[in-house]
């Protein structure tokens, strides 16, 4: 069984510019609100990445009719689902081997009264619980059960109605889901304690847009009136934050100038702020981020002099898709940086590559990780690792293309599901990285 690795020669500076793709995140969730209506719905920036083309795979076996428009942009019209599909043996395959699957199930219920879906899978970063999901559910009035042979969920919903939620976690796809499901949902729905993420922002716009009733945008606590239904329009996905956070971690780590055009970095949150705890210059240029090369940075102490921490939490907090990002960054900094990953336990575990590569790192437990940057007196050294989640493996590409000498990253289908062409696209920079056929 052959499989694809990247060859990387680290230690050369990078030079130029270059385009975010569109949100993973957000083309997972506006994906699956198309099954909302049965009139054509037209999506724009989609990345072309693996977990969104598989989503889209699965939409196609749904019934829904699906047409490329350029490399990009999609038009999806699901006027004749088979909803008994979602039985087979290939959807419990296929929708198994990704997490945003998860966020089919609310469109289902609000239009067809009934899901069904495999336990979705995805990135082995620790436990990622559907009870947020289901508890939304059960309050609208679906009934659900679980059947641990099978690892498949069923949910009727025949008699959903308008309530008040209180969300127990602040769940990005678990506020999606009861959001979805809530815009076709007969009365009046409150969610309170939502997730408030840019995407979320963009799907309501989405669903107003295709006429849902919806309040409190931007906001932790969503009003949604139910519509009988709702039609087509036309969305665009914002540029994908976690690849620019991820490009401004490879300027510093690589002390490369490069600039990352139609960024929004008004739309970026605390990103940028962030990544200035660490001492990185960062210039805003209208919608473009420039970072200028920089041989040397310093992380920042707190105001009493003790050390800085950085840890995730939900919008407008800092999102946990960059922790890793900001730990390889903090390695080579003039001082040491707490980081604290508090909403999956086991994202920490890729720094036993790090430390193999010469990084002075603590891992202190599941969640936190001390880093004693290294000043760039001491280059991190090319070695052979695996890459064993989409953001985690973006981060060790970064550590390799800083480091001296060659390593060998496998396991890349993970980068490849979050990051389009992400080797094209660095070797126009000028990195020095193959992508490499192993029978």
């Amino acid at each position: 069984m052959s499989y694809q690795a990247f060859e990387v020669e680290g230690g050369h500076a990078l030079k130029g510019t270059i385009v975010p793709q569109g949100a993973k995140n957000e083309a997972l969730q506006i994906i699956c609100a198309v099954l909302l209506s049965d009139e054509e719905v037209v999506v724009s920036n989609v990345p072309d990445i693996l977990d969104v083309n598989k989503l889209i795979d699965l939409l196609k076996g749904l019934g829904v009719q699906v047409n490329r428009l350029d490399d990009h942009t999609y038009s999806f019209r699901a006027s004749d689902i088979d909803i008994e599909y979602t039985k087979s043996k290939k959807y419990h395959n296929d929708a198994s081997k990704i997490r945003g699957s998860v966020m089919l199930m609310g469109p289902m219920l609000a239009r067809f009264g009934k899901a069904f879906l495999p336990k979705p899978g995805g990135d082995k970063i620790g436990r990622r619980r559907m009870d947020t999901h289901f508890l939304g559910f059960e309050k609208l009035g679906a009934k659900f059960e679980y059947d641990p042979l099978e690892k498949s969920y069923f949910l009727d919903a025949t008699h959903l109605k308008g309530t008040e939620i209180l969300m127990d976690e602040i769940s990005v796809t678990g506020t999606a889901n009861i959001l979805m499901a809530a815009s076709l949902c007969p009365g009046k729905t409150t969610i309170y304690n939502a997730a408030c993420e840019p995407y979320i922002q963009q799907l309501c716009s989405m669903l107003i847009g295709m006429g849902a009733n919806i309040e409190g945008m931007g906001s932790n606590l969503l009003r949604v009136k139910g519509v009988d239904r709702l039609h087509g329009t036309k969305h665009r996905i914002l540029p994908d934050m976690i690849e620019i956070g991820s490009f401004i971690g490879l300027a510093a780590m690589t002390a490369s100038e490069i600039t990352i055009k139609e960024a929004y970095p008004q739309k970026l949150g605390i990103i940028i702020p962030t990544f200035e705890k660490l001492g990185l210059q960062i210039e805003i240029q209208g919608n473009d981020i420039h970072i200028p090369a920089q041989k040397k940075y310093e992380i920042k102490t707190f105001i009493d002099g003790s050390i800085m921490t950085i840890y995730d939490s939900p919008w407008p907090g800092f999102t946990p898709d960059l922790m890793s990002i900001i730990l390889v960054v903090a390695t080579q900094a003039k001082g040491s940086l707490l980081v604290h990953q508090k909403m999956f336990e086991s994202r920490l575990f890729f720094v036993d590559k790090l430390i193999d590569m010469g990084a002075r790192i603590i891992l202190c437990d599941p969640h936190r990780a001390t880093v004693i940057g290294l000043e760039r007196k001491y280059p991190l050294r090319g070695i052979e690792m695996s890459s064993p989640d989409i953001r985690a493996g973006v981060a060790l590409l970064i550590a390799a293309l800083s480091a001296k000498g060659k390593s060998m990253i496998y396991n890349i289908n993970q980068i490849d599901r979050g990051y389009q062409n992400i080797d094209g696209r660095l070797q126009a920079l000028g990195a020095n990285i193959k992508r490499i056929q192993i029978d």
